[in-house]
């Protein structure tokens, strides 16, 4: 698995920026999990990374800085019991992170007034509601 990793479609993080440490894994596999290395960390160096843009740099540092150990972010995949399922899984989930990290802020929302009209509705309905409200009561106030 010595392919590029597409994380949008502008931006694409070479094979040579990741690397890949395998180890024995926990979990389900049997005696199989003794002896095979299924465990996948999958490592991207994001602070000194040349295929991000300055921009989406900082904004990916600041975003991951909880998960990034001196501007690396590494991801350990063990779901699976074959190393192959394992390195998809760690594959995808560090796109998923870089994508939801290097996505640009959403726009600033524009505060926003009532219309005259939509002030007029709402006391209109809560007038007639009253109104309702009133009608229900008994005549005399002391029973109510």
């Amino acid at each position: 698995m010595t392919e590029d990793l597409r994380i949008t479609r502008r931006l694409l993080i070479p094979a040579a920026e990741l690397s890949e440490r395998f180890s024995r894994s926990s979990g389900p596999g049997g005696q199989g999990v003794n002896t095979t290395d299924s465990r996948v960390e999958l490592s991207f160096d994001l602070g000194n990374s040349p295929s991000l843009t300055e921009q989406s740099r900082q904004r990916a540092l600041a975003r991951l800085h909880h998960r990034l150990s001196d501007g690396v972010l590494t991801i350990a995949a063990s779901r699976h019991r074959s190393q192959l399922a394992n390195r998809r899984d760690a594959r995808d989930r560090l796109a998923a992170a870089l994508a939801e990290a290097v996505a640009p802020p959403p726009p600033t929302r524009r505060p926003t007034k009532p219309s005259k009209r939509a002030r007029r509705r709402r006391l209109e309905t809560k007038k007639r509601r009253g109104e309702i409200k009133r009608q229900r009561r008994r005549g005399d106030p002391g029973e109510g």
